[in-house]
């Protein structure tokens, strides 16, 4: 299959008087990781579930490897893997029948079935679990066994929504490994969901934005963070109140100037030689900053300037325990 693209045409989804994806385009090349980030409500879900079939768009129209998602859209589930946040698996099946019944379904012989099963029960390294009932596996343990159900027919389109929510940063790496491997050994369009910034920068070849519906900013990870220019003066005070008089006390010094809770991030060329500059700005308005560094550019700082709020993902079941 040469077309392995995914193309979104002014796709729109509306719940009542809601509008959760308002006029949402872009295209995925064949053999591409698109990372699509937003926060919490901002259509990325709503975007994934038009995109794999599970909801209709109200207007506007998508393909995936060429199979248009309402026409066509048999087509599209035979050729494409999903793992979303939602995991429908039996609680009271196991992991090497419920892995063996999926590549099945997509025609493979039992023996090919049982031999797909047991390759992805390795990858995900859940080998030692297979007696376990998966209602018994933990939060982190079904996200893997889900992603193992989505590539158990070797899909040419995968769609990742949040992949590694819940894993420990060990485990996180392995998914990381994998999805590279896929994109690279298998040519395999990877569409990627999640709450981890730094998984979005290492693994995407282009990133997309959504916020309130609207796609506000795309590109490669590197154009998005050069977008906001060179290196940044970070400077934090007691209290936000106190960060606002000082953007307001400098802005006139640097090309851009974000604030982000005590914290005032000043971009500009030659940031490291403007330090004195700034320092002595702030002490002419009787503002002294409590610290402050020099940074490049990061996912984080580009997210908080397209939706004016910090990129914060739900913790792993590690660090949600009690001390």
């Amino acid at each position: 299959m040469n077309n392995r693209e995914i193309v979104a045409e002014n796709l729109v989804r509306q719940f009542g008087n809601f509008t959760a994806v308002n006029g949402v385009s872009f295209k995925v090349k064949s053999g591409e990781i698109f990372g699509f980030l937003g926060p919490n409500g901002a259509g990325k879900s709503t975007t994934v579930a038009m995109l794999t079939t599970l909801i209709l768009p109200t207007t506007g129209r998508a393909t995936v490897g060429g199979f248009d998602v309402t026409s066509q859209a048999g087509d599209v589930r035979r050729i494409a893997g999903v793992a979303l946040q939602e995991i429908g698996l039996d609680p009271l099946m196991k992991s090497m029948e419920l892995l063996t019944m999926q590549a099945q379904f997509f025609g493979a012989s039992r023996k090919e079935a049982t031999a797909r099963a047991k390759e992805l029960l390795e990858l995900v390294k859940l080998s030692e679990f297979t007696s376990r009932p998966v209602g018994k596996y933990s939060g982190g343990m079904r996200r893997r066994l889900d992603l193992a159900m989505a590539l158990a027919h070797e899909p040419e389109v995968l769609f990742l929504d949040e992949p590694t929510t819940g894993l420990d940063p060990a485990s996180r790496r392995d998914i990381w490994h994998e999805v590279r491997r896929l994109n690279r050994d298998h040519g395999m369009t990877i569409f990627l969901t999640t709450q981890y910034l730094e998984e979005a920068d290492l693994l995407a070849d282009r990133i997309a934005i959504i916020d309130k519906g609207i796609i506000q900013a795309e590109g490669t990870p590197a154009d998005l963070k050069a977008g906001l220019g060179g290196e940044s003066i970070n400077v934090s005070f007691r209290d936000a109140e106190l960060a606002l008089k000082a953007a307001e006390a400098v802005r006139d010094m640097v090309t851009k100037v974000q604030i982000d809770r005590r914290t005032v991030r000043l971009y500009l060329a030659g940031a490291a030689q403007a330090v004195p500059g700034v320092i002595n700005r702030l002490g002419t308005h009787g503002l002294e900053p409590i610290s402050l560094t020099l940074s490049q550019p990061t996912l984080d700082d580009v997210f908080l300037q397209v939706t004016g709020q910090r990129f914060e993902a739900e913790p792993t079941e590690d660090e949600a325990l009690p001390a």
